[in-house]
């Protein structure tokens, strides 16, 4: 059987098993309503509407019961009905005679029961018998709050979530990994080192940048700012608000807005205006600011952009997905003939930054595309998509880059590609987007001179080149767990007294790294100095330097941390040496 065909029967199973859970929760819980019970990458949920509020007490007797379902070795069976009788059967659950009420006039519904006693509103397909789900292991691991179809405007269900494995082994080992990856969730670890906080009465989605959190984002910031402009990039700074008429004009008003926050109120104001989410039609202006010919392009500009977005509270996760951000945002302008090699460069700068960071290996290639049966989610016609498109796939043969196809995952104005990254629990997001435009620049009249005196709209290329900062930050907690390269750590050396009679020389040496350029801190506390040494490690600082009355009176070092073993006597200007080193060369 080929790995696609197996998958295909875990996902089976795991449906089925979704059933088997309904079945457990009506049974002991007989006022559940039940909503819908999809399976997922580790197993399946159920959203439930329950009066009481389920907690880890209640899993093992619901493991139980979905095990004594199980055992019966009860058929799944499927049974076509009319719309009219499914409303009479799922008459007093509002969720399923929404779904019903949905389905065209003419069309049946597909049921399938477990046994004769329980049945679901389900297309399928589910194992022919619980018989093959015998060998299944599997475990209720939380039980969360979600809104039904995830609209704030509709009530909280409880989301329970079930892990699924085809043995107690893979289980196990999911398990495992579960576990660790929770030591390197940058939500908790992010926070245990101080990183960033979140306060209920600011807000969700609007995290606090502690220091070390803030140094580590200026630290990147510097960084992408000054590598842009070694390539060329001009920078910009834009308005963080602007009256609905930019929006309306770019389309955001139109295919956005719901996403916006908006400040005032259309039918009352004179004049409305909105955050906002992306930087594009503020630097347009940068553009229009004057007349261009060909030979003014390609036109590059960037901008450290703050953005807004209203995300829904039920999206929020840590520094991944915020209301506010900060973005390495950039836009070019070019001619037909410099698109291809100017999205090169848009690339291979994404790459520099992985790479230089550490990230590389672990992203993938998603060409995002618009849905040609949803078309009043975009702009432009299909001639123009198929133009964009067709302009993106054969830049991304040409370079040789393998990708995955995202139907109607494109933005409203063009075709994307998008640099994907898993965070520790195998969720996907969206680190870094390259995208090809044609539209907004006739939306906005932007145009150039060509060789001919002809006036021609130029291609847009948006364009990130490390994404989000709070979002890169998130994934480099978890990917160093919190234990940075040494050019990207907010505290690189903490110099430690042996006793408080070595203090002078402790802020003397603190003194000679800061004037080096080197971030350091003096610990004179009258502590153990176990004790304060277990304290930096715990804080992921790279190196320490502990000294007493032997290294004063040699004027020397001691040293531990990274690549070195407790090495004692040493120069301090040579160890300033080897740092210096090591962070120009960014080195992992």
């Amino acid at each position: 059987m080929e790995k696609d065909e197996k998958q295909e029967e875990i996902e089976k199973a795991r449906h089925s098993l979704a059933h088997i859970l309904a079945k457990a929760l009506t049974s002991l819980y007989p006022n559940t309503k039940l909503t819908i019970g999809p399976a997922i990458d580790d197993g399946f949920y159920y959203d439930i509407d329950l009066d009481i509020n389920l907690t880890p007490d209640h899993f093992p007797e619901i493991e139980k019961k979905m095990r004594e379902i199980i055992n019966k070795g009860e058929d799944f069976t499927r049974r076509v009905v009319s719309k009219e009788e499914a409303l009479k059967l799922f008459k007093g659950n509002e969720y399923k005679t929404e779904i019903i009420n949905e389905l065209p006039e003419n069309e049946e519904v597909s049921l399938y029961y477990t046994g004769e006693d329980f049945f679901d509103l389900c297309r399928g397909p589910h194992v022919e018998s619980a018989k093959k789900l015998q060998n299944y292991a599997y475990k209720i691991h939380a039980v969360n709050g979600a809104y039904w179809r995830g609209s704030e405007k509709n009530k909280m269900l409880q989301r329970v979530y079930v892990y699924a494995y085809p043995d107690k082994k893979q289980l196990a080992e999911h398990i495992n990994m579960i576990e660790e990856a929770k030591k390197r969730d940058h939500n908790k670890l992010g926070r245990d080192l101080g990183f960033f906080t979140t306060v209920d009465y600011i807000g969700q989605g609007l995290p606090i940048l502690l220091p070390k959190g803030a140094r580590v984002i200026q630290i990147l910031q510097r960084f992408v700012e000054d590598e842009e402009q070694k390539r060329g990039w001009q920078l910009t700074k834009t308005p963080f608000m602007a009256k609905s008429d930019l929006y309306k004009i770019s389309g955001h008003w139109d295919h956005y807005k719901d996403g916006m926050f908006i400040l005032g109120d259309e039918k009352k104001d004179k004049e409305v205006y909105a955050l906002r989410p992306m930087t594009c039609p503020f630097q347009y202006q940068a553009y229009l600011n004057k007349a261009r010919s060909y030979k003014d392009l390609p036109l590059r500009y960037n901008e450290t952009s703050t953005l807004f977005r209203n995300e829904a509270s039920g999206e929020m996760h840590g520094l991944i997905r915020v209301r506010q951000f900060t973005i390495s945002e950039g836009h070019l302008m070019c001619t037909p003939e410099q698109l291809e090699d100017e999205f090169k460069g848009c690339l291979e700068l994404a790459n520099f930054m992985l790479k230089t960071l550490g990230l590389y290996e672990d992203t993938s290639y998603r060409f995002s595309q618009w849905d040609p049966n949803d078309k009043e989610k975009y702009i432009g016609t299909k001639e123009q998509w198929d133009e964009a498109q067709n302009a993106m796939e054969k830049i991304l043969k040409d370079l040789n880059i393998p990708y995955e196809i995202g139907v109607g995952e494109a933005a409203f104005y063009g075709p994307k590609l998008d640099i994907q990254i898993k965070n520790v629990y195998g969720k996907e997001d969206t680190l870094i987007t390259i995208q090809i435009d044609q539209m907004l620049a006739e939306k906005f009249g932007m145009v150039y001179t060509d060789k001919d005196g002809n006036k021609k709209n130029p291609y847009i290329i948006h364009r990130t080149s490390i994404g989000c900062y709070e979002r890169t930050l998130a994934y480099l907690i978890e990917k160093y767990a919190g234990a940075f390269p040494l050019w990207l750590s907010p505290e690189q050396v903490r110099v430690l007294s042996l006793t408080e009679r070595n203090s002078g020389y402790v802020d003397e040496i603190t003194k000679t790294l800061r004037e080096n350029g080197l971030r350091a801190e003096s610990d004179n506390r009258n502590e153990k100095i176990g004790y304060k040494i277990r304290e930096a490690l715990n804080e992921k600082v790279p190196y320490l330097i502990i000294v007493g009355d032997e290294e004063e009176k040699n004027k020397t070092i001691s040293i531990r941390g990274r690549g070195y073993e407790n090495k004692s006597g040493l120069n301090l200007n040579d160890f300033i040496a080897r740092l210096k080193e090591e962070i120009k060369t960014k080195k992992i």
